[in-house]
């Protein structure tokens, strides 16, 4: 003991799902595995389909490629563990393996947020200047820009999480989430955290808020642009290519506001966890099925793919 009821947590015990049957635990395991294993072979497709394929080494589908990289992460941090708790065989975690599952879930998180405005972008530059495209996201600036994209996941993870685990805690070491989540471990903190909200409301606006206004107003541009174009055929191959991305903004971005925004929420725990499944488990794993089913050039360049790596096969005797 130490300051009174306050303790030194040595592990904390992840909860998950076991509020819920034995079968249905078993068959979320199945199911969230099937997941997970489509995640990690789709986006990993994606990352060799668009270094292989000369036809994708555009602007697009290296920051496609970037966003890829970033979903495998966040699914390498946070689903192992979490099938593990399923099965119950795994279900404790150290104070730092929690601290670090959290650190690179902000990271990855915060990162995907600014990339995801970087994307963006470059539709707005493709599709309102087309003819100078090429001069405007060259190498240089493209590399610069995932650069930028990347590095304030490392400020938001440093800050919070430290922040959060110099904390003391005490009662429970239980909580009751599938992964080292804020919200959760902020509810067996003994302190005072009203400062530490204050921070966390205005980190999520910084974090989620402002790259949602660059998209935003990215895409306003984008509609004006696209509105004059003369042929019903040019403005919907210029929306088609747009969507896709706006429809992947709006799944990992509206779960993520409604679970940070409010960090010690009243909403039930098992509303929480559905939420953060939208973003930690479903959404990486629509990406590469969302980028792929609506783009013919990704469809042609995995075709050729498959054919090369058919013909290889067939040359080796």
């Amino acid at each position: 003991m130490a300051g009174g009821n306050w303790t030194r947590v040595g592990e904390f015990i992840l909860l998950s799902f076991s509020s819920l049957p034995t079968e249905i635990q078993l068959l979320l395991f199945l199911t969230f595995l099937i997941i997970y294993l489509v995640t990690l072979m789709g986006n990993s497709l994606i990352i060799l389909v668009t270094l292989v394929d000369p036809m994708l080494h555009s602007p697009m589908y290296f920051f496609l490629r970037n966003l890829s990289f970033l979903e495998i992460g966040f699914n390498l941090v946070i689903v192992p563990k979490m099938l593990g708790t399923l099965l119950a065989w795994d279900t404790t975690i150290s104070f730092l393996g929690c601290a670090t599952q959290m650190y690179f879930s902000f990271f990855f998180g915060g990162a995907e947020c600014f990339l995801l405005a970087t994307m963006a972008y470059d539709r707005y530059v493709a599709i309102c200047s087309p003819l100078h495209y090429a001069v405007i996201m060259n190498q240089r600036t493209r590399a610069k820009m995932a650069i930028a994209s990347w590095f304030p996941g490392f400020p938001i993870a440093t800050v919070q999480t430290t922040w959060l685990f110099s904390f003391p805690f005490c009662g429970t070491n239980k909580v009751n989430h599938f992964f080292c989540d804020s919200p959760p471990v902020l509810g067996l903190v003994c302190a005072d955290t009203a400062l530490f909200e204050i921070y966390a409301i205005v980190g999520t606006i910084l974090v989620i808020m402002i790259p949602c206004l660059l998209i935003l107003c990215s895409y306003t541009r984008i509609a004006a642009t696209v509105l004059k174009i003369p042929s019903a055929k040019g403005k919907h191959k210029a929306f088609s290519t747009c969507s896709s991305h706006l429809l992947v903004v709006s799944l990992f971005s509206v779960s993520l506001s409604l679970t940070y925004f409010r960090p010690k929420s009243n909403n039930s725990p098992e509303s929480k966890k559905l939420l953060s499944l939208s973003y930690t488990v479903v959404t990486p794993m629509l990406n590469p099925i969302i980028y792929s089913l609506r783009n013919n050039e990704m469809k042609n360049a995995l075709g050729r793919t498959f054919r090369k790596a058919l013909d290889l096969r067939n040359c080796i005797p």
